[in-house]
């Protein structure tokens, strides 16, 4: 077998305000610090002409049809995936603020039959999977104590405990194998110790001399994991 080691794919996930961004900018940087080769990435990526449609849309600034919002999140994805694979087959790490994960939990939040978990898995299907999905897990009343909640769509009270419990079932499945939780309602420093703890020992494992893998259909992430 190649001993070739490629870069990690790892995300950072959590609801509103639980410290996304800034944990993200931390592990990049101390992966850097480490002599890691490492490409910040955030969904939605409002630079796009799709990303600035949702952008609009987070904002109040337009409406969306639940489903037509969902698959314009799921396409701002895809049009990153080619460059996701391309960087990692490279030797180069990708850390992610926010990605499939999300997309999925807050559609299904919103309550609708037509519009489930498991639907909302879909679109994502054949996306690159990480290789760690660190979801900094914050009561959503703590995140609303937090500074600028409240400013886009999806933050409030209500969404964000939704979301949260959804977030918890995908732990539950075979998504869940992915899934690392970390206490968000630290200290920031405390928190950057326990995420840099979980990354050194991703980085160190073998899997990363493996083929980066893809997300799975439902029926294949719902089974026992072997």
């Amino acid at each position: 077998m190649s001993t070739h080691r490629r870069g990690a794919l790892i995300v950072i996930e959590g609801l509103d305000r639980a410290g996304k961004s800034t944990q993200h900018a931390r592990v990049c940087q101390n992966l850097r610090n480490q002599g890691h080769r490492v490409k910040s990435m955030r969904f939605p990526d409002r630079t796009t002409p799709i990303g600035e449609s949702i952008g609009a849309y987070l904002r109040g600034e337009s409406q969306q049809e639940d489903h037509v919002i969902h698959l314009l999140f799921s396409a701002n994805r895809w049009e990153a995936a080619a460059s996701i694979r391309t960087a990692i087959e490279d030797g180069t790490t990708v850390v992610i603020d926010r990605y499939y994960y999300s997309g999925i939990v807050y559609s299904a939040a919103k309550g609708r039959d037509d519009l489930s978990l498991r639907w909302a898995r879909e679109p994502e299907v054949g996306l690159p999977r990480p290789d760690l999905c660190l979801f900094l897990d914050v009561s959503p009343e703590v995140a609303a104590r937090r500074g600028g909640f409240g400013n886009e769509k999806y933050e409030t009270s209500v969404m964000q405990k939704r979301v949260r419990e959804l977030f918890y079932e995908l732990v539950q499945l075979r998504d869940g194998e992915d899934i690392e939780i970390v206490d968000a309602g630290r200290g920031i420093e405390v928190v950057e110790r326990d995420i840099m703890e979980k990354v050194v020992r991703l980085m160190a494992h073998t899997k990363l001399t493996r083929h980066l893998r893809i997300m799975l259909p439902w029926n294949e992430m719902t089974q026992a994991p072997e």
